[in-house]
């Protein structure tokens, strides 16, 4: 496997690909990251998704098509209000957990931001490709959704160059392309333990081509007088989702499912999570609680394997 390393959407990129493939499939994927950051990104200024939030209370705002299916399946998801919210920005904007100034804000300013992120709020026009945020303040952000699509994207790219084999993995969000170079073809990913350093495993999974993404509590978190404070909010409350789960991982087709999926089975909790989730064809789930014990769906009991 030939592999490069970046950095980009706020963490490392770890991209590889097996010959005949080259380096330049891999730049090609780095570019194309760079220019989808550059599109959906909420931590400049300016970018496609920050001039509709600019515009929130004043006006609708037509985006490219692409961005605009995208924005479109956020919205829809979150509008199901099961635990996926695109308009969280402005409560993610006032905690900055894993972004420098993170604090823990006083509640009146949480219950004031609580006014602002209702997804129902948001209008979409599929003919003009526009977005409108109906109420002032609001702001949408695809931090939980950008990376799975953009890592579709390029398994797309590479599939239509040629690529046989690859692993895009997107600051821990895994996608497989083709078939792993190991004599049965089968790719082995290990699934973090989410109280160990990275790279340390609670369990292998043995898979054809899919998608591994996990959402979790030890990523990025804030402390504060011995308390954590994770960067996974509940609408409700404005605070971060309590229960007892440190991680979930999907197991999908498409990357952007599992980025949807791990933050609706986290939300969700284990029983609601596990339950909808083993009605979702082609989805399947590994769920840790903070005290490592572990459980998976039906569909990964002759493929994942506890260590």
């Amino acid at each position: 496997m030939i592999n490069k390393k970046y950095y980009a959407l706020g963490t490392l990129i770890n991209l590889s690909v097996a010959e005949p493939a080259t380096t330049a499939d891999l730049d090609a994927a780095y570019k194309l990251i760079q220019d989808y950051e550059d599109k959906l990104t909420v931590n400049r200024p300016e970018s496609e998704v920050m001039s509709i939030n600019h515009n929130a209370g004043i006006k609708a705002v037509s985006v490219p098509e692409d961005t605009y299916g995208l924005i479109k399946l956020a919205v829809e998801t979150s509008q199901l209000h099961l635990g996926f919210n695109v308009a969280i920005g402005p409560l993610v904007k006032l905690w900055k957990i894993g972004f420098k100034g993170a604090n823990k804000p006083l509640d009146s300013d949480i219950k004031t931001k609580l006014t602002e992120i209702d997804p129902a709020q948001i209008e979409l026009n599929d003919e003009e490709h526009s977005v409108f945020l109906k109420q002032p303040g609001m702001e949408i952000d695809l931090g939980g959704i950008a990376k799975g699509w953009i890592a579709d994207r390029i398994k797309e790219m590479w599939l239509k160059s040629g690529v046989e084999s690859g692993i895009v993995d997107l600051g821990g969000n895994v996608l497989l392309v083709g078939r792993s170079l190991r004599p049965d073809s089968m790719w082995k990913i290990g699934i973090q333990n989410p109280v160990e350093k990275r790279n340390v495993p609670v369990g292998i999974l043995h898979t054809t081509e899919k998608s591994i993404g996990t959402s979790g509590i030890y990523e990025r978190k804030l402390v504060i007088d011995g308390h954590e404070y994770h960067h996974m909010f509940d609408s409700k409350t404005g605070y971060p989702i309590a229960n007892n789960l440190a991680s979930v991982t999907i197991i999908s087709d498409k990357s952007v499912d599992g980025e949807i999926w791990s933050t609706l089975g986290f939300y969700q909790g284990i029983e609601k999570g596990m339950a909808m989730i083993e009605e979702q064809p082609g989805i399947e789930a590994i769920f840790i609680t903070r005290d490592l014990e572990v459980f998976s769906t039906s569909g990964l009991k002759d493929s994942f394997t506890i260590i």
